[in-house]
This record gives C-alpha cells, sequence and structure tokens, in this order.
C-alpha cells in the first residue's frame, strides 16, 4: 500500500466513527415493494439506496433488508426473491415482510434498526437497541394512534416540518428532509416548450387537473407516471383518457432516465396536488435539473419549494395556468442551488447520523 492510499484508509476509517471512535452498525429495512435502487417509480426505495451508500461511504457497517435484487454496496438481506409490486397497499405481504426482516434482525449485532416499512416497527416493542422509524405518510388519525403505541424503543423522524405539526404529540427525534443525489441529476437551463407531470395517477397526484391547467396556460404536457392498480387504471380510463389530445401525451411509467431526461427538458413540473402530501421527492427532482414547479399549497409544498425563486406555489387552481406561463422569469441555476444547499444527500445522512448517535450515546450512557 503506497502512502497516498494509506492516508486514504486513515480518512477514511476516520470517518463515520462516534465520539468513543466506534463505527456504527446500522440495520436498514427497506419497504417490500421495490427492489433497491429502484428503475423508474419507489421514492421511498431511492431514498433508502441513497441513505445506505452515503453511510456506507462514511465507514458505517450498514445491513440493508429489503426485497428483490439488493444492489448496494454492502451486505443485504432479502425477505422476498421478487418484491410482490403487483400486490402494494396489500396488508399480508408487509406484515409477511415484517416478520422475515424481524428474523434477519435477531440475526445481527446492530446498534441501532432504522425501519422504512409500515408493518415492521411492531415488531420493534422489547428489543434491545433503538429503533428509528421514518414517517413516510401521513401522521393523522389512525396512523397517528399506530405510531403512538409502538414503544419507547421507537424513534420517529418526519420528512418534514409540516409532517411533525400535524401530531406534535408523537415521540419525535427530528425532521430529516428526504433527499437526493444532486450531481446525478442533469441540469439544462434551456428548456423545451412543454410541461410535465410526474407521479402516480389517482384523485391525490391528480394529472387530470395538470392537464387542464396546462392546456388553459395554451402549453403542451407530458404525462410520465404509474399505472398499474386497478384504482389507478380505473382513474385513468375515467379522468385521464378523455383529456388526452395533441396537447397532452400519454407516456406511462418512466425509468429512471428517461425520468430524468423528461425533468431536465421540461419547462416545468405541474403539481396540482390534492392532498396534504408530506414532502414529495418529485418536486425536488424538477428543481435539480434547473426545472422549476407550480405547485398548489398543501401539506410541505411550501417547505419545498420557494415561491418566486425555485418555482411558484398558489392557492388555487384557477391560479396556476398564469403561473406556468412565467415560469420563464425564473433562473434554472437558481431552482439548482435550492435543492443542492437543502435537499442534497449529504444534509440528508447528516440528520439522521446525529439521530443515531444520540440514540446510542443514551442507551451506553
Amino acid at each position: 500500500m503506497g502512502p497516498n492510499q494509506e492516508i486514504r484508509r486513515l480518512v477514511e476509517a476516520a470517518q463515520g466513527t462516534d465520539p468513543s471512535g466506534r463505527r456504527l452498525r446500522i440495520a436498514m429495512v427497506a419497504p417490500p415493494w421495490y427492489q433497491l435502487p429502484p428503475d423508474g417509480y419507489g421514492g421511498i426505495e431511492s431514498m433508502v439506496f441513497w441513505l445506505v451508500e452515503a453511510l456506507h461511504q462514511r465507514g458505517h457497517e450498514v445491513t440493508l433488508i429489503g426485497a428483490g435484487e439488493l444492489e448496494v454496496s454492502g451486505p443485504a438481506r432479502v425477505t422476498y426473491q421478487e418484491p410482490p409490486s403487483e400486490r402494494i397497499g396489500q396488508p399480508l405481504p408487509e406484515t409477511v415482510h415484517a416478520l422475515v426482516a424481524a428474523e434477519h434482525l435477531d440475526a445481527l449485532d446492530a446498534d441501532v434498526v432504522h425501519d422504512h416499512s409500515l408493518a415492521g416497527p411492531l415488531t420493534a416493542r422489547g428489543r434491545p437497541i433503538p429503533t428509528v422509524v421514518t414517517a413516510h405518510g401521513p401522521v393523522q388519525d389512525d396512523l397517528a394512534a399506530y405510531y403512538a403505541h409502538l414503544g419507547p424503543g421507537v424513534h420517529l423522524v418526519a420528512i418534514s416540518e409540516f409532517q411533525r405539526s400535524r401530531a406534535p404529540e408523537l415521540p419525535w427525534a427530528g425532521v430529516v428532509h428526504n433527499a437526493i443525489p444532486v450531481d446525478e441529476y442533469p441540469f439544462r437551463a434551456d428548456k423545451e416548450d412543454f410541461c410535465l407531470f410526474l407521479g402516480r395517477v389517482n384523485g391525490e397526484k391528480a394529472p387530470d387537473l395538470a392537464i387542464e391547467a396546462a392546456r388553459a396556460a395554451g402549453r403542451r404536457i407530458v404525462l410520465a407516471a404509474k399505472c398499474t392498480e386497478p384504482d389507478e387504471q380505473r382513474y385513468f380510463d375515467e379522468r385521464v383518457r378523455p383529456l388526452l389530445g395533441e396537447d397532452a401525451e400519454w407516456v406511462g411509467s418512466a425509468g429512471t432516465e428517461e425520468k430524468k431526461d423528461l425533468l431536465a427538458r421540461a419547462g416545468c413540473l405541474v403539481f396540482p396536488v390534492q392532498w396534504d402530501e408530506p414532502f414529495g421527492l418529485v418536486m425536488v427532482e424538477a428543481m435539480a435539473c434547473g426545472t422549476p414547479v407550480v405547485a398548489l399549497r398543501r401539506g410541505s409544498v411550501a417547505e419545498v419549494v420557494a415561491d418566486g425563486v425555485s418555482g411558484f406555489v398558489r392557492d388555487r387552481l384557477e391560479e396556476l395556468p398564469d403561473a406556468i406561463g412565467r415560469t420563464g422569469e425564473l433562473d434554472p441555476a437558481a431552482c439548482r442551488d435550492h435543492v443542492a444547499g437543502r435537499f442534497d444527500v449529504p444534509t440528508m445522512t447528516d440528520g439522521y447520523e446525529r439521530i443515531y448517535r444520540e440514540l446510542v450515546a443514551g442507551r451506553d450512557g
């Protein structure tokens, strides 16, 4: 080993160590629905993949537990050989995933468990090490009651200040925004004259409202969306298909590279969200490409988009066409800078690493 390699080894060994000099041993539980990294749809899975890789690069020992082929740098354990993607939302695959993950966790010598699944935290009660649970969905009503009764060993992390504010009484360990590896997203300053809708086909995401807003602004729109579940197909047939035409093009689900290409070329992303979205990663992906976001003020939207800088946030649907027409006034570089300073993977990793250390130190102390 040459002197430069030895210096690099020492630097890497120093990264990711806690005050006692010990690297953290982290067991990371992903949801069961898509493999990691996902190809196209799978925002939570993408975020988990990026977090695992970043923690590994910092010198931590991270074991990923998930479904399908898990292409990560460190060790991985599988619950399903094939992710049950076609059964997404059904309770049984989630439950089986949680039970098999618990068996894997029993065999690991970890300092902390970080669970991103819904049913997985049910197995945390009585576990001698702390469990961090990222709440990826809304935390009102039944889900708030669920989180409140998981036991003292579970520590919740919100993905936005808005989300935490909906249930401030829950055992929050902190707020950590979701993030993306900004450098992996292509920046493009010269935009084409079309709008983009990217997401799922349902009433919460409202692709039909995106079409109507773009049409009222006199702009063409491209729709790249997940439409695989029966309810999604029904919504598409009833609400989206009748609106398609020369100025509204349906391209279906987009793979990772196709999605990035569309995001970079689009004049803006239209996000007419109809529910209180806890975060909305697609907005961050668009802005990283220099593409402004035109969105309704619901959930965390105003926390993610800088109004008048990286997009326009509006209160009513009828205000969206005018905002779409004004997106050319915004600086694509400012959109990317906004994301790089707030929603890049190192920032997210810092947040989780701090929470892990606090919990492990509290247990050791």
